[in-house]
């Protein structure tokens, strides 16, 4: 149950990274702030270990989660 939690808890890709458009033409992209944070490297690695625990402990399919 907590592995699955975690997975939907921890997003699978940064989610502030933006490219903000004007009629179909992109005007800026704002870059993913996570890379700055220390803990997001954190994160990510317990993600990935409650994924993998899910698929080959539990035999879950975790193609949901990615």
């Amino acid at each position: 149950r907590v592995a699955r939690f975690m997975c939907k808890l921890i997003p699978s890709q940064c989610p502030f990274e933006r490219d903000v458009k004007l009629f179909n033409h992109k005007i800026v992209h704002i870059p993913p702030m996570c890379k700055l944070n220390p803990l997001y490297d954190q994160l990510v690695g317990l993600r990935f270990r409650a994924l993998s625990y899910l698929a080959d402990d539990c035999g879950e399919d975790v193609s949901a989660y990615l």
